[in-house]
């Protein structure tokens, strides 16, 4: 499954695959909209986010919007190459953030704050799966993670949780929920996205015979 999700040119069926993207990437802003107004706890990077946001004064989708500008100069001593989804990630997610918190109010019950959470874990595994299905590159943050690994080899589970660990500490002091929906997040996103990637992951159709 790992080898199909290769990056393929956006020339080989690009109306299909960019919608594909653009609705996961939108999906994924909304997802992670929903875990911001469940207030119970956000995932390492938008624990960051929310923070910076706070400190700054400016919108949650403009801070993520930044920060993925940010990782993505990080790139560059890395030599990795940005895609169309690695540029539509940044341009999307914070605008699909901050577009639904504007139409999502902050609830007051316990319990719907729960479905919530819920909900934003369940969406963001489904709307991360459509977009990486799209193979159209990876994000802004994922490529960091990778690239680090290519021109290091240390492996990718190190440096990932270094990251997270690093990002989410950062958001906290500065301000950033961290929660029961930190530790949900972090527990299912990995078994959700892998099992909304199949039926959703883009294949080259085979030649005739």
């Amino acid at each position: 499954m790992l080898a199909a999700l290769t990056p393929v040119p956006v020339t080989i069926a690009p109306t299909r695959r960019i919608i594909q993207l653009l609705v996961g990437l939108w999906l994924y802003g909304a997802s992670m909209a929903l875990q911001i107004r469940a207030a119970l706890g956000l995932n390492p990077w938008d624990v960051l986010h929310e923070g910076l946001a706070e400190r700054t004064g400016l919108s949650f989708g403009t801070v993520t919007a930044l920060v993925g500008v940010l990782v993505l100069l990080c790139w560059l001593p890395l030599r990795q190459r940005p895609g169309v989804g690695t540029v539509s990630n940044v341009l999307v997610i914070g605008v699909a953030v901050d577009v639904t918190l504007a139409l999502l109010p902050a609830p007051t019950g316990l319990a719907v704050r729960v479905l919530l959470l819920a909900g934003g874990v369940v969406l963001n595994g489904l709307a991360a799966a459509v977009y990486i299905g799209a193979r159209l590159g990876p994000g802004p943050r994922d490529g960091l993670t990778t690239g680090f690994c290519a021109r290091t080899g240390t492996s990718l589970r190190l440096v990932r949780t270094a990251v997270e660990v690093i990002v989410l500490a950062a958001g906290w002091l500065l301000g950033g929920t961290v929660g029961v929906g930190t530790v949900l997040y972090a527990l299912a996103i990995g078994p959700l996205t892998q099992a909304f990637l199949p039926p959703v992951t883009w294949v080259r159709p085979r030649p005739a015979a």
